[in-house]
């Protein structure tokens, strides 16, 4: 469930964010926080940060000088030539693009009043027939393209809400949360025809740098990245976030392999054992106890470390580790930092700063649990499985 009490640092990241995003508003902050806007709201006033969202008035314009007059009628004259441009670029490639029956179709609809249908159905090789059924059946053609036009208005709205991230299986899924009736292959078709598509990943560089003289767990997981119930098995990784002028930070993460929810996490400016601890620490402090949970890692010096190890050791975690430089032994965490970079960077190198870089983390991270639909989960977020999970449990207690 939602956290109720939340550290200063959330709240302070949470401010920040607020800050950083002028267009936005605390109800959308909320939102992807997954809490309550009134909670936002009192942080954002105590911290001092609350500003007026909205238009503002726009001074009265003074009166344009007729050079400024001139340059206007220029400006429009050069769009008209655009436009004109455009248009004929258009024309050119009258058959040269989708249906070319339809287009021929359209074509002698077009035009059948200067040359006629008969006219133009022998020089274009097709029967009347066939042109004239088209042309009865328009307006049951056009109810069809006013559907899918409301549709990709829609499916645009869940696109630009996910970052441009959800691709047709999410986009899918949050449409018939919506009460949408509508299947996976036409959103599929409306997305191609409109130009929408959801992110890829690809494969990241191993970043893993292992200690030949520390200790070896064993393998535990043996790739099955599932579990029956929550907070039993957890995987951790840690990836770097490339900040401009060459600098880096680094995420530490902790994923149950159940609900697949991001327990707990750290960002530094270093590599050393605390970020791998604070992470272990930030999962001990959503989950209450860790006591007999497994933890899957690799098998880099943080993780091999006497600190990390005298951590699980005092929550009665087991540690596990995959083989030295199989990065297949850890892939879902791997998976998980990928899809994490993909997202927020999006084509970027890097971010513009290590403020910019932790903001983002915090933004993405959080609605990862509240928000983000998964695909294992049967496209709910991590947090909405665990609850659903949670609830089944306890009406099949009640009932035996």
């Amino acid at each position: 469930m939602v956290m109720k009490n939340y550290p200063p640092e959330f709240k302070a990241d949470a401010v920040a964010l607020y800050q950083s995003r002028p267009g936005v508003t605390i109800r959308q902050i909320a939102a992807d926080l997954g809490i309550n806007p009134e909670t936002v709201r009192n942080w954002v006033r105590a911290a001092g940060a609350s500003q007026p969202r909205g238009r503002r008035a726009e001074a009265p314009a003074e009166p344009a000088t007729p050079l400024e007059t001139e340059n206007a009628a220029l400006r429009k004259k050069i769009r008209e030539l655009e436009e004109e441009r455009e248009i004929l670029r258009k024309a050119a490639k009258y058959f040269g693009r989708g249906d070319a029956l339809v287009n021929r179709f359209q074509f002698v609809a077009d035009h059948q009043r200067r040359h006629g249908v008969k006219r133009l159905c022998t020089l274009l090789g097709i029967a009347r027939s066939s042109f004239y059924y088209w042309r009865a059946t328009a307006v049951d053609r056009a109810a069809r393209q006013s559907a899918d036009a409301r549709l990709a208005t829609r499916i645009q709205a869940v696109h630009l809400e996910s970052d441009g991230t959800y691709g047709v299986p999410r986009i899918t899924a949050e449409l018939r949360d919506q009460s949408e009736r509508v299947n996976h292959k036409r959103v599929a078709r409306v997305m191609r025809q409109v130009g929408l598509a959801g992110l890829r990943l690809r494969r990241r560089h191993r970043t893993t740098v292992p200690d030949p003289a520390a200790a070896k767990a064993p393998d535990l997981i043996g790739r099955d990245f599932t579990a029956r119930e929550v907070n039993t098995k957890y995987v951790g990784d840690i990836t770097y976030l490339p900040v401009h002028g060459g600098k880096f930070c680094y995420l530490a993460t902790v994923v149950d392999l159940a609900s697949r929810r991001l327990a707990g996490w750290a960002i530094a400016d270093h590599m050393r054992t605390e970020l791998v601890t604070d992470a272990f620490a930030a999962a001990q402090r959503t989950r209450g106890s860790l006591a007999s949970a497994v933890f899957h890692t690799d098998h880099g010096s943080q993780y091999a470390s006497r600190g990390f190890a005298e951590a699980c050791r005092s929550a009665g975690v087991i540690q596990s580790m995959g083989a030295i430089g199989s990065s297949a032994d850890n892939a879902l965490a791997e998976s998980f930092n990928a899809t994490f970079k993909r997202e927020t960077l999006q084509g970027r190198k890097s971010w513009s700063s290590e403020r910019e870089a932790r903001l983002d983390a915090f933004r993405w991270l959080t609605r990862y649990n509240t928000r983000r639909r998964h695909s294992r989960l049967g496209q709910r977020s991590p947090i909405a499985y665990e609850t659903a999970t949670t609830t089944t449990s306890t009406t099949l207690a009640e009932a035996a």
